[in-house]
């Protein structure tokens, strides 16, 4: 049997700084901390990653172009759930996305999806269209209701509840924008 042996000269290297997206993260002795969360930053990749802070040994995995919130209504009164800045540059958004929402009251359920899109010129934001929309409800919240709409230069999804009726609303969209 041979044996074949061949010396190393020098240890494997370790990276000692890793450069993001936004910043750079530096382990402490030879620890990052990764961690991950979303955020409504425009990316085209949707996906980045930042230190946080810069120079920290922790680095965050974000994923982009999301916007999330969540709200109770107990009334039937129109209420915002999110509200989403168009910003300055002018340009044209398509936004998709789903709620879904939990009636406490008579333990029944609701999911919604819709397509939207607006366009602004930087100070004003006008929806081209009207949103796209799948109802997926029980009997008992056939009274609540949505709409993505666009008011000044901002995109608004608005959830309408149930008179005398607890309900839970969660909401996740996406959106793309160019200029």
């Amino acid at each position: 049997m041979s044996q074949i042996f061949k010396s190393v000269a020098s240890s494997p290297s370790v990276s000692t700084s890793f450069i993001t997206d936004s910043g750079t993260a530096i382990p402490a002795l030879n620890v990052l901390n990764l961690t991950g969360n979303d955020t409504d930053i425009n990316n085209d990749n949707g996906i980045r990653v930042i230190a946080n802070p810069n120079g920290s040994n922790n680095a965050v995995v974000q994923l982009t172009n999301r916007i999330t919130g969540t709200i109770t209504t107990t009334d039937a009164t129109p209420t915002v759930l999110v509200t989403v800045p168009l910003g300055v540059t002018p340009g044209t958004y398509i936004a998709t996305g789903d709620l879904t929402a939990y009636n406490l009251t008579d333990i029944a359920g609701g999911s919604y999806t819709f397509a939207g899109a607006a366009v602004t010129d930087g100070a004003v934001g006008t929806e081209i269209g009207t949103e796209v929309r799948n109802i997926f409800e029980q009997a008992a919240m056939s009274a609540a209701d949505f709409t993505f709409a666009v008011s000044g230069n901002d995109g608004i999804v608005t959830v309408t509840g149930i008179a005398g009726k607890t309900i839970n609303w969660n909401c996740l969209f996406y959106y793309r924008f160019v200029s």
